[in-house]
């Protein structure tokens, strides 16, 4: 198994990225022997990855960096760099290669100081000798001053250096950045080829896998945890039975109330799962015995820590809430499909009562006025209104229509 079987429905992409990886590959092995190095090239010193949500944006980034450190002897026989099973492919893959670096929005912005010890990192020579890969998996995020650092970084990089930038489009990305990367386009893969992963990578039940690959429209990630998280297929299905409960004012503000609950509940529970161990590695690194004080001087290191994973909590939370906006907006546009007569595939099959009943009482347009609700809602989150107050305003024009 490569690393290019995980891109799901993203052939031509795949393609092109294993062309590059060939020749980077033959570039390092000709520098490594003082040969004559390749004249043309495929490979380039800056990637720009675009594509809308669930296509495998950071993936084949991720997969592109595993091609780049791979060190399989097959290489040598003819073999497409990227085997998935040795060690540079497998550290790059689960984020622990030193010579492949990944940069992550911690809040709603990539921060400079966030970007300066990586921007440091990408002047130096790679460790094992062959590159130093960058990846900076929400590039839409960086501010002006991180922008500008990223921008100086890939204007002059080091020789064996490699930047992978990752963002929804091109218009996401400032134009002088976009401008100095080879560009490419992924795609939503089709709801056939994400069930077909399902059942093949994961060994979910051909039916469950279609449900799941159907419901979320092709979002790789998103099926795959919907097919094989419980606790995720009741989100969903509390999520789906809110359109149902806004009959009232009263029964509106609490389907409201508990959207938000269980987005803050969804964003503690991942918390806890990183934070704790953060900590105690950081207090460890710092010289604290276990169950002791902190030396002197290190109070400030921890109140950054904190800092970071309260601004981490607080983007999971917009995150849990922007994803049930998601489905309730797919579950709309299968009400409106069904007043139209359409013949677009319905998402939500399985809550056809409830998208029957929604359709025979309401009319196409009140269906897009309520679209435009939690379009609306999603816009007042993106500019950090108060989570629930953006919830109930969106919840009361469901229920006005």
């Amino acid at each position: 198994m490569t690393v290019w079987d995980d891109l799901v429905g993203q052939e031509r992409v795949s393609d092109r990225l294993a062309a590059a990886a060939r020749d980077a590959d033959a570039f390092v092995t000709a520098a490594a022997a003082d040969g004559p190095l390749p004249q043309a090239s495929s490979m380039t010193h800056a990637w720009l990855f675009t594509g809308p949500p669930g296509a495998g944006v950071v993936r084949a980034a991720r997969a592109f960096a595993a091609a780049l450190q791979c060190v399989s002897p097959d290489r040598a026989l003819g073999g497409v760099p990227g085997c998935g099973f040795c060690d540079g492919c497998h550290t790059a893959l689960v984020g622990t290669h030193a010579d492949v670096s990944t940069v992550a929005a911690v809040g709603a912005e990539i921060l400079v100081k966030d970007m300066r010890d990586t921007v440091r990192k990408s002047f130096t020579s790679p460790a094992n000798g062959r590159w130093q890969v960058i990846l900076v998996e929400d590039a839409e995020r960086l501010n002006e001053k991180s922008a500008n650092a990223v921008l100086k970084a890939v204007e002059e990089p080091a020789p064996r250096t490699v930047w992978l930038l990752c963002a929804p489009s091109v218009e996401d990305v400032l134009p002088t950045i976009r401008s100095r990367c080879r560009h490419l386009t992924l795609r939503t893969p089709s709801v056939e080829a994400v069930a077909d992963m399902l059942v093949r990578r994961d060994g979910v039940e051909p039916a469950a896998a279609a449900e799941a690959a159907r419901a979320t429209q092709g979002h790789v990630e998103r099926a795959r945890r919907l097919a094989t998280d419980p606790a995720a297929r009741e989100r969903r299905a509390t999520v789906l039975r809110l359109p149902l409960r806004v009959d009232d004012v009263g029964g509106a503000l609490r389907a409201a109330q508990e959207l938000v609950d269980a987005a803050a509940a969804d964003a503690k529970q991942l918390a806890e799962e990183t934070d704790t161990k953060e900590t105690e590695d950081l207090r460890t690194a710092l010289g604290a015995a276990q169950g002791g004080r902190m030396p002197r001087g290190t109070a400030g290191v921890m109140k950054d820590l904190e800092d970071m994973q309260k601004r981490r909590r607080t983007r999971t939370q917009r995150d849990s809430l922007d994803l049930a906006l998601t489905d309730l907006t797919a579950f709309y546009r299968d009400v409106l499909a069904l007043q139209l007569g359409s013949r677009v595939a319905i998402a939500n099959a399985d809550a056809g009562d409830a998208l029957e009943r929604l359709a025979r009482s309401g009319t196409p347009e009140a269906t897009l006025r309520r679209i435009e609700a939690i379009g609306a809602c999603r816009e007042a989150l993106d500019r950090n209104v108060a989570p629930l107050l953006a919830v109930e305003a969106m919840t009361m024009a469901l229920r006005a229509g």
